[in-house]
């Protein structure tokens, strides 16, 4: 579901692939670890990446997840139903998003 009233912005950005809206809402104070249902922001953006490139079969693409890292979205937390954003990368072989997080994960 894409609808503005159901999302919070946030998640509307990241759900919609609107990512220079999102880098916005970031900037403005945003929490890049904002939860909201079952995703945080980080898992929200994968699942989005991933799910978008096995419908149309375009290839991956890794912007939601490198503009939320950028603003210090936390490569380890877990959504509500226990998934990190590792386990999602990984679940949908979304190989430049785990290199992405790799990269975080080795700096902490």
């Amino acid at each position: 579901m894409s609808d503005s009233r159901y999302w919070t912005p946030a998640h509307h950005a990241v759900e919609n692939f609107e990512v220079e809206e999102l880098s916005r809402l970031l900037s403005a104070g945003s929490d890049p670890d904002e939860v909201f249902v079952d995703f945080t922001l980080l898992t929200h953006a994968i699942d989005a990446e991933g799910d978008a490139a096995n419908q149309t079969r375009e290839p991956l693409s890794v912007h939601l997840t490198a503009v939320l890292l950028a603003f210090g979205a936390d490569p380890r937390l877990p959504d509500p139903k226990g998934r990190t954003p590792m386990d999602m990368a990984l679940s949908y072989r979304h190989d430049l998003a785990v290199k992405l997080l790799q990269a975080h994960l080795d700096r902490a």
